[in-house]
């Protein structure tokens, strides 16, 4: 009689534990706008989510410890005039974050140490190219002060957020409304999904498409996709039944999935978390009560289910810790901060070790905070992996790094007769935008004086 015979892997019998209730954040108001994004982005020294406001778009952060009931008076970063659709950390500088909303901007903002005290609405750095809401920022994995945004005008634009500038625009390789943006490892590649249902592989300042994939799943929902340390694809998507798949893709070979998963019928959309360290895949959609868990392996099937994490409420969204922000001394691999419909829990996902020695085998050198690139070099050309630390003797954050940005070239310039060849159409669209901004200014004076008002109450 045959025995099957059980794969071998550490990652077998990682199991999720929910923080106890003093250790989770209440009486959050998350937004209740329906754009699939994760509304959360954490880092080892804040929480930032993304909130109801009225009068236009804010989120709130929260240093990691300031955790239980919120005051309801918590000051919020409330500088958008219309909804906030996507934020993220800066992976270089704990202090900063992106913010893209529908009022076609993206904001780049400095948190003090310590959290907010009062409302933030000035931003270091207003990003102005999109003209639609702004669904997607996303930080440049190695390069300092790279962001890409992308919109529902269907463009990507890639900033260099010191200068303020877009210096790449792809404007024409999308027909449609994208979903969902995934740079690789070392920023040279990006992964795109779309609503043509197509899956695009493209280095990023040339716009040249380097593979594509139409209908990685045969159904008419949204897919999303990220790409693998080795490079390949991993998408998530719908059959024609409707039920939820996983499938791996190698770009070389996009004619069949090298492993594809029926999973279940839920309807949320399903948005992969890679963890290159562990080589592990976490997936999990809004409106699902949860987390299924998945080994990348570089043999066939290649692409393992390990484990699901169940709780009785569904999310609305959450945002993953990067690994220098996780408790090595207790075997996490992974934390999940999940947001419910008034708070956001922590969910940390462990490896069961009895011993309490540093498991060097669980914890590789992992991505640091310190830059590879300047953002010259990368727009010039240069990639470069992620700069590896060690966690064996505990992350140790570094001191709050100074955010260098050009004002000179964010403020309106002075009006000035048009020069030799100048259209006097340019002397005519700056008037304009100067007007828009100084408009802005005036929006922005009119809320902190109803924000300072209500405070005094």
């Amino acid at each position: 009689m045959s025995r099957k015979v059980v794969r071998s892997s550490k990652f077998r019998h990682v199991f999720g534990q929910p923080a106890k209730a003093d250790q989770c954040y209440d009486d959050v108001r998350i937004s209740q706008t329906t754009w699939d994004s994760s509304f959360c982005s954490v880092n080892p020294k804040f929480l930032a989510m993304i909130v109801e406001a009225s009068g236009g778009g804010a989120f709130m952060v929260l240093p990691l410890a300031k955790t239980g009931r919120l005051d309801k008076s918590q000051p919020l970063v409330c500088g958008h005039t219309a909804p906030v659709l996507d934020i993220e950390w800066c992976p270089h500088n704990d202090n900063i974050i992106a913010s893209g909303s529908e009022d076609c901007t993206v904001m780049v903002w400095e948190i003090p140490d310590g959290g907010l005290v009062r409302p933030l609405t000035e931003p270091v750095v207003t990003l102005e190219g999109h003209s639609k809401r702004v669904g997607i920022v996303a930080w440049h994995p190695t390069a300092q002060n790279v962001l890409l945004s992308a919109g529902c005008d269907n463009a990507v634009l890639l900033w260099d957020v010191g200068s303020g500038r877009a210096l790449v625009e792809l404007r024409d390789l999308h027909p449609d409304v994208i979903h969902s943006v995934a740079w690789s490892r070392d920023g040279s590649r990006l992964c795109t999904t779309c609503r043509d249902r197509r899956v695009r592989v493209i280095e990023p300042r040339s716009g040249r498409l380097l593979a594509e994939k139409a209908s990685p799943h045969e159904g008419s929902r949204p897919v999303r996709a990220v790409l693998l340390a080795d490079g390949k694809i991993l998408t998530t998507g719908f059959s024609r039944m409707s039920e939820r798949q996983v499938a791996l893709w190698d770009p070389a070979h996009l004619e069949e999935p090298m492993n594809l998963q029926e999973l279940d019928t839920s309807s949320g959309v399903l948005v992969p978390h890679y963890d290159p360290d562990t080589s592990m895949v976490y997936l999990c959609g809004k409106g699902d009560s949860s987390i299924r868990y998945f080994e990348v392996t570089p043999e066939a099937p290649y692409l393992h289910f390990l484990s699901i994490f169940s709780s009785k409420e569904s999310q609305r969204g959450g945002g993953w810790m990067p690994k220098r922000g996780l408790d090595v001394s207790k075997c996490e691999i992974a934390r999940f901060y999940k947001l419910h419909e008034r708070r956001c829990e922590p969910i940390a996902m462990t490896v069961p070790r009895k011993s309490d020695l540093f498991q060097e085998d669980l914890y590789p050198d992992t991505v640091g905070p310190d830059p590879a690139l300047t953002a010259e070099e990368w727009f010039g050309g240069k990639d470069a992996g992620p700069l590896l630390i060690s966690l064996k003797d505990g992350y140790v954050p570094p001191k709050s790094r100074e955010f260098k940005v050009n004002k000179s070239i964010l403020e309106p310039r002075r009006s000035q007769p048009c020069p030799d060849g100048a259209s006097p159409g340019a002397l005519e669209k700056l008037t304009e935008d100067v007007r828009q901004l100084q408009a802005r200014v005036a929006e922005q004076d009119r809320r902190i004086a109803v924000l300072e008002t209500q405070a005094a109450k």
